[in-house]
């Protein structure tokens, strides 16, 4: 698979990573079977796709843990990105960015992980009781100590910023303006797609003109652009999307004309391709130093998103899409 680098510190991955969380949190979890996850970690790293993203939240601890027991044995082949900053209660989710819960947090993903250093350290969410440079700089520390290799941060939710009127990702280029001041960032994470593409507004400039990697997080739409989701299907109680505003059934076929697009412009690219390769394809376009990170847990689905990366759009394939309809629906 073709390599692609994340920030100054030129740290190589596959072009097309690996998000964990719906192995064990977010997504129906009467699907969620460890060793068919595992699985798909090892087809994924027999690929090529290197970069496994999970957060100490997701589960939480468990999605770590289950990684855990592939890299015992694979560590020399996988990129590790995991996150501290959020912490699961009964029906919330709190920040936390104190330094010295940064640390034992960092020490707890390394035993989960039965790793000696992660690659890629993730802020999660600032805390907002602690200034966000206090965070970073235990961070740091821990860059410092060989326990990290690289920082990185993920994109500030985005309801604040547009009850505020400010652009999408305003807020997290405030944050990314600071944390630098302390110690350079590696990478940024937050969602691009298709019928997401708020990041090419600002976001994604910036961090390219400051070489900065890009984690392209939800590149399928939570699973609608790869087109196997049915309007009016329904989801599990437990499944994010079952709450979702874009995946009612009504914004579900409202939609589809974008699903649509994406199938035309896979067919003249060959039978085997799929309207999720195209979108992926189409993230990967959007420069060197961007890796769509697609969630999944089969085997198969790792196999078809991995070969995206062999997919080139053409002009005329990035011109239809950028004349999609867009999404209708809210997003938050």
């Amino acid at each position: 698979m073709e390599r692609r680098t994340i920030g100054a510190a030129a740290l190589a991955v596959g072009a097309v990573g690996l998000g964990c969380m719906p192995m064990s949190w977010a997504y129906s979890a009467s699907r969620q079977r460890g060793d068919e996850s595992l699985r798909a970690v090892h087809r994924a790293l027999d690929l090529g796709s290197s970069l496994l993203d999970t957060a100490d939240m997701y589960g939480p601890f468990t999605n770590e843990l289950l990684l855990g027991r592939a890299l015992k044995e694979r560590r020399p082949d996988a990129f590790v990105s995991t996150k501290v900053g959020l912490l699961v209660g009964d029906q919330h989710i709190v920040a936390n960015g104190r330094p010295g819960y940064v640390k034992r947090a960092c020490d707890a993903s390394l035993r989960r992980l039965q790793t000696d250093v992660i690659d890629l350290y993730q802020l999660h969410r600032a805390d907002p009781e602690v200034p966000v440079e206090e965070t970073w700089g235990a961070m740091a520390e821990l860059v410092q100590a060989g326990k990290v290799r690289a920082l990185g941060l993920c994109a500030v939710g985005a309801r604040a910023g547009r009850r505020s009127g400010a652009r999408l990702h305003d807020g997290t280029i405030r944050q990314l303006e600071r944390v630098q001041q302390v110690f350079p960032v590696s990478a940024v994470e937050a969602e691009l797609s298709v019928w997401s593409p708020e990041a090419l507004e600002t976001l994604l400039p910036w961090c390219e003109t400051r070489g900065i990697g890009f984690l392209a997080a939800m590149p399928l739409g939570n699973g609608f652009l790869t087109g196997r989701l049915r309007p009016g299907a329904g989801f599990e109680a437990d499944d994010l999307r079952a709450r979702h505003p874009r995946f009612t059934a009504e914004m579900m076929a409202a939609n589809q004309p974008i699903v649509a697009g994406l199938r035309r412009v896979a067919r003249r690219h060959g039978e085997r391709v799929t309207a999720a390769q195209v979108a992926l394809a189409w993230v990967l376009a959007q420069g060197p130093h961007v890796v769509p990170v697609p969630g999944t847990k089969q085997e198969r689905w790792v196999t078809e998103n991995t070969a995206a990366a062999a997919l080139r759009l053409t002009t005329e394939d990035l011109r239809e899409i950028a004349e999609l309809p867009p999404a209708q629906g809210s997003w938050d």
